[in-house]
């Protein structure tokens, strides 16, 4: 049936696919493409590290007019202006000298050294047709505490195959962390840090001087800055486990507010189900404290009856609240709001204490009454209102799954480890990670630790007051 064909004619058959045209480039054009690139990373080079480009070009100049000796002359001024500089100007210098060189030694020692082999090892890099697609690593900067890295992603990659592999990163450059934020579209920034400024616990910090309901400063940032937590126009939600330090957030915040609440700018109402962290200081309450549930149900609905009451003068004459003797701003502090909601036993309680609460939470902010609840279980059936708190600050805890009950989704993709907080006081008593209104990515924080004295020494400031009034 079937006829066989000559063998030349089979072999033409068989022999179906045309040959492959190489094409070369022109000389010309690889020549072109190697000088625009040589000019580029000039020009690159000249704009972000002007005075180590200038420096070589004044000495060459020098030395080709004058000579070396002159030259020599030259550089060793320039090294002996640097000097002083650093030691006369250490933070200018470090700004404008020290950081960019640091940067620079990262850049080629660190990064570019290691980067093809961490980005295969970590499944970042990917092979087409046998070539491998390499992440474009494009520049570092340096501060006093990290390295943040910009990187150029692979077409098609998304910000989740980065964070997804955050642990990697950090492992394969030598740091403890790495934290993934989007700049834009294609571009990563990721931070590595080199310290820890939040190491050792900190001291109760000072009283403020002036009376105040703005930003109050209660510990440090990260990078080594104060940290300053908003309370006025806003709610906070603060989860951790037990021993995680929430008691430094709630001390330092009413530490904070003391002198606005010693010239009646401030009040601070507590519920201390637990009658163990505020009750130390309940003279700083003046009357409106509150332990046993049915106390604590009465106090939040004279808040909600309060704030009604502000919201009908406000109406129509001004839409946020400034603080006054005659309407202060009140911050109803709740320690453990788990034991008021969830475990609590009586059913109409409960009812009431949730819907106080939900009712401060959605209406309160903007006739200037504020909460901020403390919870050790961060779960859905525990606190049921959680999303109704703007700013939310995670201390240690327990599952991974629980951060983003907290922060939100995806906080933890982003570096927002309060997993692996250490659970040895001095380590990370009082480290957490907050995430606010304003800005959604989350950063690591420190309270500081106001002990038992210090909060003796606040009742005798206050009690100074009340007296002298």
């Amino acid at each position: 049936m079937f006829k066989r064909l000559p063998g030349d004619e089979a072999r033409n058959l068989v022999s179906t696919t045309p040959d492959t045209a190489v094409v070369k480039t022109p000389a010309i054009i690889t020549f072109i493409i190697y000088i625009w690139r040589f000019l580029s990373a000039l020009v690159r080079a000249t704009w972000r590290h002007p005075v180590a480009v200038a420096v070589p070009v004044v000495l060459g100049v020098v030395c080709h007019l004058y000579g070396w000796p002159a030259a020599g002359s030259l550089l060793g001024f320039v090294v002996l202006s640097l000097f002083s500089w650093a030691f006369t100007e250490s933070v200018s210098f470090a700004r404008f000298v020290g950081f960019r060189l640091l940067a620079w030694w990262r850049l080629m020692a660190v990064y570019r050294r290691h980067w093809q082999g961490i980005m295969d090892v970590s499944g970042l890099a990917t092979r087409v047709n046998g070539r491998v697609y390499v992440p474009r690593l494009m520049r570092v900067t340096c501060d006093g505490w990290a390295d943040r890295v910009t990187v150029r992603m692979l077409a098609g990659q998304a910000v989740k195959d980065w964070s997804d592999r955050i642990d990697n990163l950090a492992q394969g450059f030598g740091t403890t962390s790495c934290r993934v934020a989007l700049v834009k579209g294609g571009r990563l920034l990721l931070t590595f840090p080199r310290s820890d400024p939040l190491a050792a616990p900190m001291p109760a910090l000072p009283i403020p001087n002036e009376p105040s309901v703005g930003p109050v400063e209660i510990g440090k940032q990260e990078d080594g800055r104060p940290l300053r937590l908003k309370v006025h126009g806003t709610h906070v939600l603060i989860a951790g486990a037990t021993g995680a330090g929430k008691g430094s957030f709630l001390w330092d915040t009413i530490r904070g507010l003391l002198p606005a609440m010693r010239a009646g700018l401030a009040e601070v109402w507590a519920l201390d189900p637990k009658l163990m962290e505020l009750s130390y200081g309940r003279e700083l309450f003046q009357g409106r404290y509150a332990a046993d549930p049915s106390d604590c149900a009465d106090l939040l609905d004279e808040a909600v009856a309060v704030m009604q009451k502000r919201a009908v003068r406000f109406a129509g004459l001004q839409r946020s609240h400034t603080p006054t003797i005659e309407d202060p701003f009140v911050l109803v502090l709740v320690d453990e709001v788990a034991f008021l909601t969830a475990y609590q036993p009586d059913k109409h309680l409960r009812q009431r204490i949730s819907a106080a609460l939900a009712t401060l939470a959605t209406q309160g902010r903007s006739v200037g009454i504020g909460v901020m609840a403390a919870l050790q279980d961060p779960r859905k059936e525990v606190m049921n209102i959680r999303n109704l708190f703007p700013d939310k600050i995670a201390l240690r805890l327990d599952e991974s799954e629980q951060v983003d009950m907290v922060l939100g989704d995806g906080a933890r993709d982003r570096g927002a480890l309060a997993d692996h907080i250490s659970p040895i006081p001095e380590q990370g008593a009082g480290v957490a990670y907050m995430r606010l209104e304003t800005s959604p990515e989350p950063i690591r924080v420190r309270a500081a630790y106001v002990s038992d004295a210090d909060i003796r020494h606040m009742v005798a400031l206050f009690t100074e007051r009340e007296e002298a009034a």
